[in-house]
């Protein structure tokens, strides 16, 4: 098996946490009475109580047992659910911040119970001043794990969140120059040259970085976790990776992509999702069962982690959003943007176009589904708020609501977004799991996530770094994030 990323270096813990005022007391908290879920995928433990002390949990036992410190916090955790932080793994708070805020976005997720984030792609200068004041304890937000700018082909797919790459050497000194600059992991996207790819992913393993991204069109979803990528962004390529006739279809995408990008022109994008978009129709007409399972196999081997974005296919699954109260934390410019005429993703798709995308999502899932059962592992990302009715914070809740629909158990969806991450990240001494020793970042419910994984939605109260939001507080950060995008 390939070499795993580890710690000492891949991120360092210190750099992500809140560092408390050494001239105070540390803040003492203790949770009663309470229901504890740790994600590690034991059964809950009923009546428990859990003492924190500054940002760790340092005593976690039957309520009986435990002597409460004299100077603690005491909340009665009667009837209510214990669970780890959340994760977003795959979350853009800093693509539109004329219109949403970086505060108002962060109020969302923490009062979502989003205490931790990846960001893969976005301006790095403010991924790391951002990062930088959280981890101070200068704002209130989820700690990050940043990647810069993606790494896309000589004419990228989103010119303002891109590197341009072309040669072996311009992707050896990109590398290398995300790294030097404080990127967390590399990510890759879809245009990227194939001989580009790989010079990237040897000089990732060379610095010591991981890489994570798109299933650049170049190449196949074997070769790039043969390669080391660590994690699969969206589903986007995996069906003509399981497709028969996968050669003839890279061929095609990359004949479309080609075109649409000749002489260096930026691509007509609406245009160049509906070509793509049929491509991905033939792969589905041409599964392989065999192929799936063989490509499943290696991700595990490899120890690739898949995110899929489920709830970022708005058109796909057919929702109407019209009336849905969360739009209120949205600007006005952006829900307009989101409407099907308007949605760069699906403007250019026929009346047969969006039917044929309801039905390939609910493949999706079926796939989501058969990489489970064959011990895949998954991560939980909602691409919020750039995809279309993704909701900061909220919409996490929605892509474990998808991922039990896929066959998942209500423990293992709580695992995409706890303990998974924690594993992804070589982070699973501190984080992930409720555990004594760890991080205290808790979300205490209101209802049992594991008889209903919307459950994880009846939020009582957040524990950031061991200091409690309760329900009062987290109304008001939700309060704030409404009034933040109004006028925008």
């Amino acid at each position: 098996m390939r070499q795993m990323f580890t710690l000492p270096f891949f991120i360092s813990l210190s750099l992500l946490l809140a560092q408390p005022n050494n001239k105070s007391q540390p803040m003492v908290l203790a949770i009663t009475h309470v229901v504890v879920v740790d994600a590690t995928g034991s059964p809950a433990s009923p009546d428990m109580t859990v003492v924190t002390t500054g940002v760790r949990i340092t005593e976690i036992g039957k309520t009986e047992k435990i002597r409460l410190p004299k100077d603690a916090r005491v909340v009665d955790g009667r009837g209510k659910f214990l669970i780890p932080g959340l994760w977003d793994m795959h979350a853009h708070p800093f693509l539109l911040p004329q219109i949403l805020p970086p505060q108002s976005l962060f109020n969302l997720y923490v009062a979502n119970g989003v205490t931790s984030l990846r960001d893969p792609g976005g301006p790095l200068d403010d991924q790391l001043k951002w990062r930088k004041a959280v981890a101070a304890g200068e704002v209130q937000g989820p700690r990050m794990i940043v990647s810069g700018p993606v790494l896309d082909g000589p004419t990228p797919m989103w010119p303002p969140i891109a590197i341009a790459i072309g040669a072996e050497k311009e992707a050896r000194s990109a590398v290398a120059a995300l790294k030097q600059r404080g990127a967390n992991f590399i990510k890759v996207y879809d245009f990227l040259p194939r001989a580009a790819y790989f010079a990237i992913a040897d000089e990732a393993k060379r610095q010591r970085v991981p890489l994570a991204g798109h299933i650049p069109i170049s190449v196949t979803a074997a070769e790039a976790s043969d390669a080391g990528q660590r994690s699969v962004e969206h589903v986007i390529h995996l069906f003509e990776s399981c497709s028969s006739i996968e050669a003839e279809l890279q061929q095609e995408a990359l004949r479309i992509v080609r075109d649409a990008t000749a002489a260096g022109r930026e691509p007509n994008l609406p245009a160049l999702f509906r070509e793509l978009l049929q491509v991905e129709l033939k792969a589905l007409k041409t599964y392989d069962e065999a192929k799936a399972r063989a490509l499943f196999a290696r991700f595990v081997k490899n120890d690739t982690y898949i995110d899929p974005t489920l709830i970022g296919h708005s058109y796909e699954q057919g929702a109407d959003h019209r009336s849905d109260a969360r739009l209120k934390y949205a600007p006005a410019s952006l829900k307009e943007s989101w409407e099907p005429k308007n949605y760069i993703l699906s403007k250019a798709y026929t009346r047969e176009d969006l039917a044929n995308a309801k039905m390939l999502f609910q493949k999706r899932i079926e796939l989501i589904g058969a990489m489970q059962r064959a011990g895949v592992a998954l991560l939980a990302g909602t691409d919020s708020p750039t995809a279309a009715y993704a909701f900061a914070g909220f919409s996490l809740h929605d892509e474990l609501e998808l991922f039990v629909k896929a066959g998942l158990s209500p423990m293992e969806a709580l695992q995409t977004a706890t303990r998974n991450p924690a594993k992804f990240f070589g982070l699973q001494d501190s984080l992930g799991t409720v555990e004594q020793g760890k991080i205290a970042d808790l979300v205490l419910l209101e209802a049992n996530p594991l008889l209903d994984i919307r459950h994880t939605q009846k939020i009582n109260a957040v524990v950031v770094n061991g200091r409690l939001l309760d329900r009062t507080a987290l109304d008001d950060l939700l309060a704030k994030a409404a009034t933040a995008v109004q006028n925008k």
